[in-house]
């Protein structure tokens, strides 16, 4: 991550690095032979990505985002049986039990979106203090109509890995990288670039990619 937001900056690294390690920890799954990926998402972490599910309008994530087992139909399910444990829970428990854990932020995400709901249910929690379990048992009634276009699960054509592209979402984001071009993978195009543009990021691209394998080599998986 270091390599990757010298090249982006502070902006959207979130995104790369919760990509690689989502795909990271099923590899890593996969070579040790594990049946079942179980995770330390907590209530405050569920509350937050049902919140952010919402704001972006992502009807697939949102429909799923509760389920303490996910991925069943998959290779390896994973399991968050932390669900509906506050997070300050999980540290006073860890500290009267004098376990090691981290209690530092990374250094990446100050600007995270993500961090901005968190805010926003801590102060609904000073308010009420089930906020935060009200929001997960919200999320979990929610019920996607029956008529409404869900992405279909296949396999990415370029490394194996589950996706609903053509190409998953860790091979365009290292496309990216190695282009010079990392917000390739982030957002969406803007379709009315003209011919111009086109040259113009052409441009970029080369210099960009000429910098960045001078400075870091090739970004890899």
């Amino acid at each position: 991550m270091d390599d990757i937001v010298k090249a982006i900056g502070l902006k959207n690294n979130c995104t790369f690095c919760g990509v690689f390690r989502r795909q990271a920890l099923d590899r890593g799954a996969a070579l040790l032979k594990a049946d079942k990926i179980v995770t330390g998402h907590n209530a405050d972490d569920i509350a937050e990505t049902v919140l952010l599910n919402i704001l972006r309008g992502d009807i697939a994530r949102l429909s799923r985002c509760t389920f303490i087992t996910t991925g069943e139909d998959g290779p390896i399910p994973r399991c968050k049986p932390f669900k509906y444990t506050y997070e300050k829970e999980i540290v006073m428990y860890a500290y009267f039990k004098k376990l090691d854990y981290f209690s530092t932020e990374c250094i990446y995400s100050p600007n995270a979106y993500r961090g901005f709901a968190r805010e926003f249910i801590k102060d609904l929690e000073r308010m009420r203090p089930r906020a935060i379990l009200d929001i997960i048992k919200s999320g979990e009634n929610f019920r996607i109509s029956t008529t409404t276009k869900m992405p279909e699960q296949g396999k990415c054509e370029r490394c194996g890995y589950i996706s609903s592209q053509r190409l998953c979402k860790a091979c365009v984001l290292l496309d990216g990288l190695n282009r010079g071009l990392p917000k390739l993978g982030i957002g969406r195009t803007n379709a009315g670039s003209g011919a111009g543009d086109s040259k113009e990021r052409a441009k970029h691209s080369e210099r960009n990619t000429s910098s960045l394998q001078g400075k870091h080599g090739n970004f890899d998986f």
